[in-house]
């Protein structure tokens, strides 16, 4: 048996590898760069992490994702393995105490972000260190053309340099040919043996529906499939919202986004992976670093930004190898949707440059000054004095971050959070009693109309402005109402830190970086419009299309997707359908979808039978939309 397979069965209790994972394993044991495509759920942690265990000395493995980092990490520690995370919020007196722990304490792994490897003493600290391996996953982040490029990860191919015998391994589960090649080139990979796994998983039925009422949908999918589901939805209402309405139909149902505390995070993750809850319904916070086998359907209820990101999030699906579904539910205002959430709050160069411009007013930045001096930041209010969108100057921030224009701290987040916790008949008599918070009051309830049901994220300075009161006299009036049992109300004290890393140099400085700006909105585009393609296209198999938009244009229909079962289904005999329509509108009147669900026939297919039914006066249609044979 084979040292790589014996570490395998001693610290993971796998008998054998995956495809590819021995030959890449046997690759960077060589000394040779390597890139490896595997698809989701293909085991690419084990290609570095079997390695780095059978030589002296410490994985250095970089990667853009904190959870996944910690996952890995815990992961790694509860098979006594000793693994480092250098996360955020991580004090330089303790990150100085970790590296000693690297370079000391002999630690198999050091997990970082790209950002740490900008801090000189921290690379001067890494330099003496013992590197046996270099692991850079989601490489997909060095490429402009990628889905989620981070320029910090540019900078990594410096390491080159400091470690030039030390094999760099480079991860991705998504990559077009052309990220691909952008990969090997800005990664500085020498010569690197490319292992690419098939993009297809072939027990996964990618099925589109359309379907106008989503609940009812996913109510007939959960019903035939019991087994473990994810549901991804767009905003953390719709997490409270939707995974509500499951568990008042029947369902155990528990959700999960970005804004939970950790502690109940934890809890709703428990009763997911436990079984307690068949269906956990989520944001696209969810799932990075998550291994559960067994899920058996991924449903998404809006359209995803691109493939790549519908390709990992569906693939979380049949990791045990049995059939499972992915599911896209669609409507027509779903395009419309799309289009504003990702396309209209694009950032356009001249918005770019705006926001840069006010930025340097809002601190008072003198033209050719500013080079690294840090200020607190609360976005709210710089949007609240500039009449700013807040989701687009965001975005134009982050863009100015990726560029290392300015660097913007991790911490960012919304300042305070709020919910109502008496009935709302019971606000308005507290108004009609206090008239002098009225207007604040107002203005809360009518911007978060979901205030009674969840805690909710709050902008004080918004309020201010609807209210045309101080803010000073919007926190005041939250204070009150805390301390009257009326909301809970929790303010944290954790701006943003901006630091300007370059001197103010206006449009000079944006005209540098404006080319990507447009390059990365172009990509955006044609990726929106790929998947609207893969929506409206009903005369390719899905897997097909999915296939083919990552290169491999010769495959085979997959036999099991939404398309090709709709081909093979033999089209119901008419007059046998309208037969069974009689006989059911004899017992009792019937809407469409009934009539569609106890028929078990397609949407199309019943209402052209009504359509016929209708002509030849047989049956007729009631006010209330239901079917009923004609007197």
């Amino acid at each position: 048996m084979s040292e790589a397979l014996e570490i395998l069965k001693k610290y993971w209790k796998h008998n054998e590898f995956r495809p590819l994972q021995n030959e890449i394993i046997d690759t960077v044991l060589s000394g040779k760069d390597a890139f490896a495509l595997l698809p989701t759920g293909g085991g690419k942690s084990i290609c570095f992490q079997v390695p780095a265990m059978m030589q002296k000395g410490i994985c250095l493995v970089v990667s853009p994702l904190v959870a996944l980092m910690k996952d890995q990490v815990a992961n790694l520690q509860s098979r006594d393995i000793k693994a480092i995370a250098l996360t955020g919020g991580i004090k330089s007196d303790e990150m100085i105490d970790l590296l000693d722990n690297c370079q000391f304490g002999n630690y198999k792994f050091l997990y970082l972000s790209p950002e740490r490897l900008q801090s000189e003493w921290i690379l001067e600290r890494i330099k003496n260190l013992d590197i046996n391996l270099i692991a850079i996953d989601e490489a997909h982040c060095v490429s402009q053309w990628g889905h989620d490029f981070r320029p910090a990860y540019l900078k990594i191919s410096n390491l080159k340099t400091h470690f030039p015998n030390v094999p760099f391994l480079a991860l991705t589960a998504s990559a077009t040919a052309r990220v691909k090649e952008d990969i090997i080139k800005e990664l500085g990979l020498e010569k690197p043996v490319l292992y690419q796994e098939s993009f297809a998983r072939k027990n996964i039925a990618y099925m589109v529906f359309e379907a106008e009422d989503k609940l009812f949908k996913i109510e007939q999918i959960l019903k035939k499939n019991p087994q473990p589901s994810i549901i991804y939805v767009r905003n953390r209402k719709s997490c409270l919202d939707i995974s509500s309405q499951l568990q008042t139909l029947g369902f155990k149902a528990t959700y999960y986004h970005g804004g939970l505390p950790s502690r109940e995070k934890d809890k709703n993750m428990s009763l997911w992976m436990e079984e307690k809850a068949q269906v956990i319904v989520a944001t696209n916070a969810f799932g990075m670093g998550i291994d559960k086998a067994n899920v058996k359907t991924v449903i998404h209820t809006q359209l995803p930004e691109n493939i790549e990101n519908y390709y990992q999030e569906a693939g979380r699906s049949g990791r045990n190898r049995d059939k499972a579904f992915a599911v896209l539910l669609t409507s027509p205002s779903d395009r419309f949707q799309a289009e504003s959430q990702f396309i209209n709050t694009l950032v356009d160069k001249k918005f770019l440059n705006l926001t840069y411009n006010k930025l340097n007013n809002y601190f008072q930045i003198a033209y050719g000054e500013g080079i690294n001096e840090t200020f607190t930041f609360n976005l709210n209010h710089f949007c609240s004095k500039y009449n700013f969108p807040v989701l687009k100057t965001y975005k134009a921030l982050q863009f100015l971050d990726r560029q290392s224009i300015i660097s913007l701290s991790q911490e960012f987040s919304e300042k305070i959070s709020l919910q109502f916790i008496i009935p709302s008949k019971e606000v308005v008599r507290y108004i009609s009693l206090n008239p002098n918070g009225e207007e604040i009051i107002l203005a809360i309830l009518r911007t978060y109309p979901g205030v009674y049901e969840m805690d909710t994220v709050f902008n004080s300075a918004l309020i201010a402005k609807k209210s045309n009161h101080p803010e000073k006299e919007v926190l005041a009036i939250l204070e009150k109402l805390k301390e009257k049992q009326i909301i809970e109300y929790r303010s944290k004290n954790n701006d943003a830190s901006l630091t300007f890393n370059e001197i103010r140099e206006d449009e000079r400085t944006i005209n540098r970086v404006s080319k990507y700006l447009e390059k990365q909105n172009q990509l955006k585009k044609e990726q929106l419009k790929s998947v609207l393609d893969y929506v409206k296209e009903d005369s390719i198999c899905k897997s097909k299309l999915i296939l083919a938009y990552f290169g491999e244009k010769d495959a085979d229909e997959c036999g099991i997707c939404s398309y090709c079962i709709t081909k093979k289904r033999s089209p119901k005999d008419p007059d046998a359908l309208s037969k069974k329509i009689i006989e059911l509108l004899q017992n009792e009147d019937l809407n469409s979808r009934e009539l569609q669900n106890r028929t078990q026939t397609s949407k199309d297919t019943i209402i052209f039978a009504l359509q016929a039914l209708l002509e030849k006066e047989i049956i007729i249609v009631k006010s209330n939309n239901t079917y009923t044979l004609k007197s």
